[in-house]
């Protein structure tokens, strides 16, 4: 773009600069960009489009200024050159939305014509009463779709089956809408005071159109941040249903303005059963929707459902091959034992985790059966008081999500049952129906050896990663370190491997002497029995069924997972941790971090520079005054006040904190994900809405009334 702008300008002597150099070093006053090209959306700031280009020159004025000789060479445009320019602009202004409308599938309206795109240049013509008057009305409709996206209220009100023959009731929209006709809204009493009761106002059709242009106008202003600070990295959450249909929803991680990273979400992707296709639609989304440029991003991580885990990588690998310095990493707000319990392909681990998860909601649900479980903890506990407290409080807690949760679970599991066997059986009235059938169910899927077996040999194998998952979830001198303790981990597994039979014997017997206390008798899987009838060997032992189809695959895709997760630019990246003062103290002072910066060369301002930077970075902490404490975090790091005065140090801090693994350390900024959790929660399947999600999630975000107006009004004239 600045090689267009320099072709509009006509500077000959700016020719040879490079984009870099010309974006760095050179400006343009903003009297030569027509009014369209210039958004005003925000009251604090005033910043050109994407793709604005200056088209307004006075190239003669000069020739009558004798003082002007030494002005920059300007080249003068022909008539007909200055009609082009224009008409390329034009052309370019409607780019952007036509492409979002095309990519819509189930958008039926035609896209503006080409000559329609004419009267955009005629933006200073006063309006008449009639396109005042409907421009009024757009705006009545867009603020009430955004006071519904905000208070989470949905599109439609009774269901039709819900109401008797002939009787009709408005939806929740037009609802809203004629009750702001009632409050005195002269332009929508106008509009439809001849309207039959019974007609809808606005249609379905509209609606969504609308909804879309909403959506879109509050995603672009997170997205101009995004693309202001350049650097960025994509997350993902679990897969969740969105109206019936499964959607991936997408959250950025950016530093902004104030040195703050921070986390938003930013909409959602919906998903595909098949991995490529997916991959496909994921990166179009991403550049070609929502503008961004993948060459920025610095990282990748997807919190996975158990099952979804394979795909995914699918999607991870395909982004790296295109842009190798998105890292493939974890993401910070899950467990690594949890996402690698998840990632395991056998279905007996999806099928356990499905029921641990079944079983804390059931006890969430209600605090009687907490009550009740407490008092089962209290009476298997006694001789140790301590060890059933401490029970007691996990239990009200989201455990599921705890680096130790097999353990947790195996510790609880006696309990469990007792207990949810005591209510199934309960003959009194003190429990309702659904609970007592679910404690049925799910005390029937604890009792299944297949399911004790499996949490017993999780609990096992996952041991020799908790301590290296729980200090990637640490304090950043300890994920510094975890990053070097990772050979060790990776070495103690192998020996497991090598000597599978001698530790699946053990597990086995845990997992044997278990099933025994719960009377539960110790065989293979009927499933299996079945499926193998005629082929069946009668010298199968469960030990020996148990090793082939579940202890040696979880440890092999374990020792893989990691080597994939944790990739040798991963580990360089990790290392740069260093740069943090507190953990370059730990080390003495005695770093070395130039060497892995290398993979972050091309996103320092200064390159040259870095090593000398970095000696007196390393040089103005070890000889800090007695009372000046070192900074702790990479948050405490970008917000010093000389930090600009070390700008290498302050590009490196920024990119290593927008890596997944890193943990938003200021809550509010990571404020996103939680709001996305909450909408989940608190909104009927059937009634969430793609549209109106990112409205309630991000409420607090500035919004143009007019240039969504605006905007509605050139894509559907």
């Amino acid at each position: 773009r600045c090689q267009r702008w320099v072709e509009n300008c006509r500077r000959a002597d700016l020719e040879d600069k490079t984009p870099d150099q010309l974006n760095k070093h050179y400006r343009l006053c903003a009297k030569h960009f027509e009014t369209s090209m210039i958004c005003r959306s925000s009251p604090y700031r005033t910043v050109l489009r994407d793709n604005a280009v200056p088209t307004i020159f006075d190239l003669t004025s000069h020739l009558n200024n004798p003082h002007s000789r030494h002005r920059k060479r300007i080249k003068e445009l022909s008539e007909d050159e200055i009609r082009t320019l224009k008409q390329q602009k034009i052309d370019e202004a409607f780019e952007r939305e036509q492409a979002t409308q095309e990519s819509n599938e189930n958008n039926e309206q035609n896209t503006v014509s080409e000559e329609g795109g004419e009267e955009q240049e005629e933006e200073a013509v006063p309006l008449t009463l009639e396109e005042r008057e409907n421009k009024d009305y757009l705006k009545s409709l867009f603020e009430i779709l955004i006071l519904m996206g905000k208070q989470n209220i949905p599109l439609d009100g009774h269901n039709v089956d819900e109401l008797p023959e002939g009787i009709f009731t408005s939806d929740n929209f037009q609802a809203l809408l004629e009750y702001r006709i009632n409050g005195g809204d002269e332009v929508l009493r106008k509009r439809f005071e001849m309207t039959a009761v019974n007609l809808e106002y606005c249609s379905k059709t509209q609606q969504k159109q609308m909804l879309e242009i909403c959506e879109n106008c509050v995603r672009e202003e997170t997205l101009r941040e995004v693309r202001d600070s350049h650097f960025f990295s994509i997350v993902t959450d679990e897969v969740v249903d969105i109206a019936g249909e499964e959607h991936l929803p997408v959250l950025v991680r950016f530093v902004d303005d104030c040195h703050n990273l921070r986390e938003e979400f930013i909409g959602f992707l919906p998903y595909e059963a098949d991995p490529e296709i997916l991959a496909v639609k994921f990166h179009a989304t991403i550049t070609e929707k929502w503008g961004l440029n993948m060459e920025y991003c610095r990282g990748q991580a997807y919190i996975v459902s158990s099952g979804f885990a394979s795909k995914m990588k699918v999607v991870a690998t395909r982004l790296l091959e295109k842009y190798p310095q998105a890292v493939y990493t974890l993401c910070s707000s899950c467990a690594l034992n949890v996402w690698l319990a998840k990632s395991v392909p056998v279905v007996g681990v999806s099928i356990a985790l499905g029921t641990i998860e079944d079983v804390c909601c059931l006890f969430n649900q209600s605090p009687q059966l907490l009550v009740e479980l407490d008092n089962t903890i209290s009476a298997l506990f006694q001789d140790n008081e301590e060890k059933g407290n401490e029970l007691k409080k996990i239990c009200r807690s989201q455990w599921t999500g705890r680096h130790d949760t097999f353990e947790v679970l195996v510790d609880l599991l006696q309990a469990l049952v007792l207990c949810l066997d005591a209510v199934s059986s309960d003959s009194s009235v003190r429990w309702n129906n659904f609970i007592v059938g679910r404690a049925f169910v799910l005390s029937s899927a604890l009792t299944d050896f297949d399911f004790i077996v499996t949490v017993v040999i999780m609990k096992n194998v996952l041991s020799f990663t908790r301590a290296f998952g729980k200090n990637l979830q640490g304090q950043t001198s300890d994920v510094f370190f975890a990053a070097g303790s990772l050979t060790a981990v990776l070495h103690s597994l192998n020996e497991v491997i090598e000597n599978i039979e001698v530790y699946h014997e053990f597990w086995f017997e845990e997992a044997t002497n278990l099933a025994t206390k719960l009377d539960v008798q110790i065989k293979l899987p009927g499933k299996f029995r079945r499926t193998q009838q005629e082929n069946f060997d009668p010298d199968m032992t469960s030990e020996n069924y148990y090793k082939e189809i579940l202890s040696i695959p979880t440890v092999e895709h374990i020792i893989q997972e990691l080597k994939d997760i944790f990739s040798e630019q991963h580990l360089k990246a990790l290392k740069c941790l260093s740069l943090v003062p507190s953990v370059m103290g730990q080390l003495k002072f005695n770093t070395s971090e130039e060497h892995h910066a290398d993979m972050f060369r091309n996103d320092l301002p200064n390159p040259d520079t870095l090593s000398a930077e970095l000696h007196c970075w390393r040089i103005k902490w070890k000889h800090r005054g007695k009372d000046i404490e070192l900074p702790a975090t990479i948050y405490e790091a970008l917000h010093l006040p000389d930090i600009k005065f070390f700008p290498n140090v302050y590009a490196l801090l920024k990119v290593l904190c927008l890596l997944p693994v890193m943990k938003v350390e200021n809550e509010k900024y990571g404020i996103g994900r939680k709001r996305l959790k909450a909408y989940l929660k608190n909104t009927l399947t059937e009634q969430r809405s793609s549209n109106l999600a990112l409205l309630n999630i991000n409420f607090d975000i500035k919004h143009d009334l007019d240039l969504m107006v605006d905007t509605y009004i050139k894509l559907y004239p």
